[in-house]
């Protein structure tokens, strides 16, 4: 088992590095904008590695789970061209939404009532966009999606069977791999819009699994971090009467970056150590899940209106 990991690790690996041959070549790139909290030219698109892992894994397995990795591969493509030319909402669009069908028709979910599609199909879009949000310093989005990642990989081994263990473990090598060359001061290389939403599709796919397996919601607490700030900073900018399509740095995340002058690698550590410590009194409590769910995200939310309370001025200056 160890030397299979071994291998695939390295392969990993060294399509990471013709990766960033090929980026340099045709100039796939990530230019500071409005949004960024970076200031220099860096590679983009180095998450294309997590869909390169699925596909791995679905080749490696005898082709498990079909409509998962068809829906991944078709949010994948149209993210990656949308890092190479920006590509208009509709068509992003309409391809998340057949990649998710397919991910329904994995998670068997046409068996029950009509009205769950819509409902998850509103729900899983959220996630993505929310995983889509949060990249935006060095280290998080592949910091975060190893830790939630790890928290799966444990629950899948010792206390609920939910999936193919070996996808889990070719995914958490891709991040490896991938927080090598971005967790890091001045980083080698940005996830792009095909990591963040690769990642998110892959960590839907499994925490779909799980919840449906068990049929218990309060799972989703394993992304409550990303999802109170990104919730509390929808209803701030609201608040603040904003187009809330608009590229922003009103995170809590970017005014640790950019207002506080954190070093990112400190803001995703941060959001790191905060996920697993719930993730941690979660599985602590199995017999009181809605109460840790509610009681977590309660205290998310404090911690997140302290913050801007004390912080906010500071990004308004």
């Amino acid at each position: 088992m160890i030397s299979y990991l071994l291998i695939i690790f390295i392969c990993l690996f060294v399509i990471e590095l013709l990766y960033f041959k090929i980026a340099d070549k045709y100039n796939i790139i990530d230019k500071p904008n409005q949004r960024s909290s970076h200031s220099e030219i860096t590679l983009r698109g180095g998450g294309i590695l997590f869909y390169l892992a699925g596909l791995f894994y679905f080749c490696l397995s005898g082709f498990q789970y079909p409509f998962f990795v068809l829906g991944l591969t078709f949010v994948s493509l149209v993210s990656f061209y949308d890092d190479i030319k920006p590509l208009g909402q509709l068509p992003r669009l309409i391809c998340h939404f057949i990649g998710l069908i397919l991910l329904f028709w994995q998670w068997d979910l046409f068996v029950l009532f009509w009205w769950w599609i819509p409902v998850a199909l509103i729900f899983c879009t959220g996630i993505i966009n929310v995983y889509n949000f949060m990249d935006g310093v060095n280290g998080i989005t592949g910091g975060y999606s190893l830790v939630v990642l790890s928290i799966l990989l444990y629950v899948n081994h010792f206390q609920i069977p939910f999936v193919d263990e070996n996808l889990i473990w070719i995914i958490l090598l891709s991040l490896l791999v991938f927080n090598f060359f971005n967790f890091r001061k001045k980083a080698k290389c940005f996830a792009g819009d095909v990591g963040s939403v690769s990642i998110a599709f892959i960590i839907l796919f499994l925490l779909g699994k799980l919840i449906i397996q068990t049929q218990n919601l309060t799972w989703i607490i394993l992304l409550g971090v990303y999802g109170v700030d990104s919730v509390l900073t929808i209803i701030h900018r609201l608040l603040l009467h904003e187009n809330i399509g608009e590229p922003h740095r009103k995170h809590a995340y970017q005014i640790m970056a950019n207002e506080l002058k954190m070093p990112h690698i400190y803001v995703s550590l941060i959001y790191m150590f905060l996920q697993l410590i719930i993730a941690v009194i979660y599985l602590s409590l199995p017999a009181s899940n809605w109460i840790v769910l509610i009681g977590c995200i309660i205290l998310l939310s404090l911690l997140y209106l302290f913050f801007m309370k004390k912080f906010f001025y500071l990004h308004q200056q």
